[in-house]
């Protein structure tokens, strides 16, 4: 029986400084195709490898700074009946605890690799 080889679909943490740019080059890449334009994730069977290339540069750019950022972001636009969650959520990272948004990021792919509520996906990531 042939292995089969998974594609390797490649992020760059010299790319992105915030959540959104990650975003950004997240769905170019994973995502190929026109601009302005309805894009189909590309998921081929049997998954993927994310390789997050300068990993260690996006852990702290995507540290307790841009944390904050997005922890103050969402206590302006979330119900009220969370704004006391995130409320506590944004004085833990202004006082550099728990987790940031690169956490955040590693958590949401591992639900996709071996051992995650989606690991059928077959999903790897790798952090270089």
């Amino acid at each position: 029986m042939a292995s089969v080889t998974k594609a390797v679909y490649e992020i760059d943490g010299r790319d992105f400084a915030t959540l959104e740019e990650f975003y950004k080059v997240v769905s170019r890449v994973l995502s190929p195709g026109p601009s302005g334009g309805a894009r189909q994730l590309c998921t081929p069977e049997g998954g993927f490898i994310l390789l997050w290339k300068n990993s260690a540069l996006s852990r702290e750019q995507l540290g307790y700074t841009e944390t904050v950022r997005q922890l103050d972001r969402r206590l302006t636009h979330c119900h009220p009946s969370n704004r006391q969650l995130v409320g506590e959520d944004l004085e833990r990272a202004r006082l550099g605890v728990g987790p940031t948004v690169f956490d955040w990021l590693v958590e949401i792919i591992e639900v996709h690799c071996t051992g995650g509520a989606e690991q059928e996906d077959g999903v790897e990531l790798v952090l270089d």
